[in-house]
């Protein structure tokens, strides 16, 4: 198996993160300097759903698996692109507008609203998001890794809860979310990882996801 392309699918972290409201910001302070200590290092404070980042089961169960003790597999597998571009601010990500060809057990859905755009404004919380019902019937089809680019795979803020996030908390799958560029995996059979930091009893924890178009 050979790389040919990475396509880099994380946004950076840093002081301009933009978080979910009332989420920490986060902090990267210089600790030590090379002149001072004979080394660099930072010291950084975030949140666990910082910048491009996946969501445990117990994020919303107090019962769910931990970051930890999920399935590495979760977070690593063929991908496919749900092109959803082009809907309004604050649609409903409905059935009828995804193609279901390819979902399926293992699969890491990548659902492409092209809201990446909006990162660092206020825009980018008006964001389209997945409709309940038609998680059921990806869920029905095998699917346990929700991937989308925009802060949050439901409504922003949501005025009926959570419901996607505790269908996917449910099923024993992980949502990632805050990515961008799944406009640009335009290779078939993507190769996605979406590996997380090890963080123990973790409801998430960031991650830098990246999509690889390979050849045999």
């Amino acid at each position: 198996m050979r790389i040919r392309r990475i396509v880099d699918l994380s946004v950076p972290v840093g002081s301009g993160t933009q978080v979910y409201p009332g989420d920490p910001e986060p902090r990267l302070n210089v600790h030590a300097t090379v002149p001072a200590d004979g080394f660099n290092l930072l010291h950084v404070q975030m949140g666990s759903q910082t910048g491009t980042h996946v969501d445990a089961p117990y994020h919303f169960r107090d019962d769910g698996l931990r970051l930890h003790e999920l399935d590495l597999g979760l977070f690593t597998g063929p991908g496919v692109v749900l092109d959803v571009r082009g809907l309004a601010p604050r649609t409903q990500i409905t059935s009828d507008i995804i193609d279901p060809a390819g979902l399926g057990p293992g699969v890491i859905a990548l659902i492409c609203t092209g809201w990446s755009r909006f990162y660092g404004t206020e825009a980018y919380f008006d964001h389209p998001y997945l409709d309940a019902d038609a998680c059921r019937k990806m869920l029905e089809l095998g699917v346990r890794t929700f991937c989308i680019d925009a802060i949050n795979i439901d409504e922003t803020p949501s005025p009926i809860g959570y419901p996607v996030h505790h269908l996917i908390a449910r099923a024993g799958g992980v949502i990632g979310e805050n990515l961008r560029n799944l406009e640009m995996i335009d290779f078939p059979d993507p190769l996605v990882s979406c590996l997380p930091i090890a963080l123990e009893d973790a409801d998430g924890a960031p991650v830098r996801a990246v999509a690889y178009e390979v050849e045999d």
